[in-house]
């Protein structure tokens, strides 16, 4: 890759960040087994206490049996599980209903729906995957040589239309979706985030689906961002400790459309004064900042964003301001 200025010469850490982006990954693990090495009485401590978590959470979690069996069917190990993910955010995105139509009929065609057809214990998880099944194949109706019961079922299905298809799944969607998405809005999330079963839990909320494609996107997600922070803050008790406060998370794809590398330079004079005007808002806030974490390659313009900010004589002695680190990269060591 061409750059029309050259790439600063890095410190010594900062060089070991880069060398090891293209490390051997045998080389890696081999150094890294060594720090995951535990003894027996550590071993039993971990085990012991990962039990106590999950009956907790097992004990507690009654009401959302159904969606926890929907989704220990449907992980994110599964070709499945991902185009349910998909289907979760992005139907809630999709403003008319031809869009959403064909969304439905491409995602849920892939997918491998047999293979769960009565693996779990749940009758709503197996119905489920009986619709599934049956949207799926809807487009390929046609094509089916031979009529069967299941056929017959997909004709119904049919000749019911697919806006009740759509509306089905919509709402099924959705039921999965407040699994991952606290909140359509800040404040709905903050509500939501104090009622009994989210109390016990630290939150740090963030926007789905940022990416600025031009300057005013940019804007429209500082704004959104300053807004949250100005809400969240509002809504702390007064005199709680810092981190044990709500906080929010920053995506710095947001707030600028060009943020990649080949535009370092442009990138630092834009996009650090919009991220230092957000941490100290966040600090006049009494809450903490956390940058989120970006594909890969992009991880050394992160670097230098939260540098250029973190060491800003403004942000003097505070100590909000955090950096998400993707902990499965050979460079998080």
């Amino acid at each position: 890759m061409l750059f029309a200025q050259p790439q600063p010469t890095r410190e010594p850490l900062r060089a070991a960040i880069t060398r090891a982006f293209l490390a051997d990954e045998a080389q890696v693990l081999e150094s890294l087994l060594p720090l995951a090495r535990v003894n027996d009485a550590q071993l039993q401590r971990i085990e012991c206490g990962a039990r106590a978590l999950v009956m907790d959470v097992r004990a507690r979690n009654r009401a959302a049996d159904a969606a926890q069996a929907f989704l220990r069917e449907y992980d994110l190990s599964s070709q499945e599980g991902v185009v349910l993910m998909c289907l979760a955010e992005a139907l809630l995105r999709i403003p008319d209903a031809h869009t959403a139509d064909q969304f439905i009929q491409d995602k849920l065609g892939s997918g491998a729906w047999e293979s769960h057809l009565g693996h779990s214990t749940s009758l709503l998880v197996n119905a489920s995957t009986w619709g599934l099944l049956l949207t799926g194949k809807l487009v390929q109706l046609d094509q089916d040589p031979a009529p069967s019961v299941l056929d017959v079922v997909k004709s119904l299905l049919v000749r019911s239309g697919e806006p009740v298809i759509r509306a089905a799944l919509k709402q099924a969607m959705r039921i999965l979706a407040q699994q991952f998405v606290i909140g359509r809005s800040i404040d709905a999330a903050l509500a939501r985030s104090i009622q009994d079963e989210y109390r016990r839990y630290r939150y740090s909320f963030d926007m789905l689906g940022e990416s600025a494609l031009c300057t005013a996107d940019a804007q429209k997600y500082f704004e959104a961002y300053r807004q949250a922070i100005a809400r969240i803050g509002a809504s702390c008790e007064p005199g709680a400790d810092e981190f044990a406060r709500p906080s929010i998370s920053v995506k710095l794809s947001a707030l600028h459309p060009r943020y990649e590398l080949a535009q370092r330079t442009r990138v630092l004079v834009e996009l650090v004064p919009r991220l230092k005007a957000l941490a100290c808002a966040a600090r006049d806030a009494g809450i903490c900042l956390t940058i989120d974490a970006e594909e890969a390659e992009r991880l050394e313009l992160s670097l230098d964003v939260f540098e250029a900010v973190f060491t800003d004589p403004a942000l003097h002695n505070w100590n909000g301001l955090g950096l998400a680190v993707q902990a499965y990269q050979k460079r998080a060591s």
